[in-house]
């Protein structure tokens, strides 16, 4: 039954997004959300993914600096709680 219902919706589905792309592509003469692109906005836009990527690849790099700090740490605590197992006495 579930496999009939797939079989039956998937082709539907297929059927609406196809017959609803030229009413979308014809909303708003094409332009799309933004409205008409200049040259102006295409430099801007270049500009900003220029400033953005190294501002990204910094960032994520101190946040894995700050981790890879802190899991070292912890591991040290652990080295010096458990210490040498000679001086720890016992039997």
């Amino acid at each position: 039954m579930r496999r009939r219902l797939l079989a039956t919706l998937i082709p539907l589905a297929l059927l609406a997004a196809l017959a609803v792309a030229p009413v979308a592509s014809a909303y708003n003469d094409g332009r799309g959300f933004y409205g008409s692109t200049n040259e102006n906005a295409v430099v801007n836009t270049g500009f900003l993914l220029i400033i953005f990527f190294p501002l990204f690849v910094f960032v994520m790099s101190m946040i894995q600096r700050a981790l890879d700090k802190r899991k070292e740490a912890r591991k040290a605590a652990q080295r010096a709680i458990l210490g040498n197992g000679h001086w720890r006495g016992g039997w």
